[in-house]
């Protein structure tokens, strides 16, 4: 992993812009009894990016040590996000998530993590009924929490769950020309995301950068084609991919304030810059259409 000093890695740097959108977030925190336990919990609850087909998107904002959680358990630290200010699709899709992922899983717990929260959800409707009528209120752990009976008794969740505005969909590309830097630089990136609180990174690395266009309206979001390697053949001048590049990976950020997301793309993309075989920094934009923010990419190394 060095740098050729035959170019600054300041240049591979393209002078453009990540749009981002408005977004709504829901921040909670899950423990269980053991490791695999939580991490399977936390993985299946955050596993599908869905707010481009009108879904969820959630990811793992970090792990938590038994000090750090309400019930002095291990826990994670959870972001789920809609792309709409809609309280009630988004209670129903995050229900989803929840009851699928999290309350099937032995001796798991759900617990309200907001920041100062624009407003609440209340987890009984969609939750608590799991319970069918058997579920009950009670105060534990400093928190109002519903007891849903189940077979391996019993599920417990935070009454209310408060939700944030944020950002979302920050992004950045980088393009690579070897299998290596894919995987390897991409990983690297996302170890050094993690260290920046309240921002998640849904996709983790991304294969399939798309764009809002489409021949196929039902599908949703198709390929971006001009920056599909294999089509460079096919699409002659109209291929956006640089010369020598094999490989378009894209990193997608969730944030809960402008000043995290930045921090995180900062991060990422000096990580990536070490490695010889990325060839360039890029990042997804609409013309400045679509998204409520425009992060410029040179203005994150003053």
């Amino acid at each position: 992993m060095t740098t050729s000093n035959l170019r600054s890695p300041w240049d591979k740097i393209e002078d453009t812009y990540a749009e981002a959108f408005n977004g709504v977030c829901c921040r909670v925190i899950i423990t269980a009894d053991d490791d695999e336990t939580l991490q399977r919990a936390a993985y299946d609850a955050t596993s599908t990016p869905g707010t481009v087909i009108g879904r969820v998107e959630g990811g793992i904002e970090g792990w938590l040590t038994e000090d750090q959680t309400p019930d002095g358990r291990k826990g994670a630290i959870l972001q789920f996000w809609y792309d709409k200010e809609d309280p009630e699709k988004f209670e129903v899709e995050l229900s989803y998530r929840i009851r699928q992922d999290i309350l099937v899983k032995p001796f798991t717990s759900v617990f309200d993590a907001s920041i100062n929260p624009a407003g609440y959800i209340d987890t009984m409707k969609h939750v608590g009924h799991c319970g069918d009528g058997y579920e009950w209120k009670d105060e534990l752990y400093g928190r109002h929490m519903i007891v849903v009976p189940i077979a391996i008794p019993d599920f417990l969740i935070e009454e209310k769950l408060g939700y944030m505005k944020g950002i979302m969909g920050a992004n950045f590309w980088y393009f690579c020309n070897s299998k290596k830097a894919v995987l390897d630089g991409g990983r690297t990136a996302l170890k050094a995301i993690e260290s920046v609180k309240n921002v998640i990174t849904p996709f983790d690395i991304c294969s399939a950068a798309s764009k809002p266009e489409t021949n196929y309206p039902w599908i949703g979001p198709t390929t971006n084609h001009p920056y599909c390697p294999t089509l460079q053949h096919v699409l002659g001048a109209d291929s956006m991919v640089p010369e020598g590049v094999e490989y378009v990976p894209e990193i997608v950020l969730n944030g809960l304030d402008m000043e995290s997301l930045k921090k995180a793309m900062k991060i990422g993309i000096r990580v990536l810059l070490e490695y010889d075989d990325v060839l360039g920094i890029s990042a997804g934009n609409y013309g400045g259409q679509l998204g409520d923010y425009k992060i410029y990419l040179k203005e994150l190394f003053p």
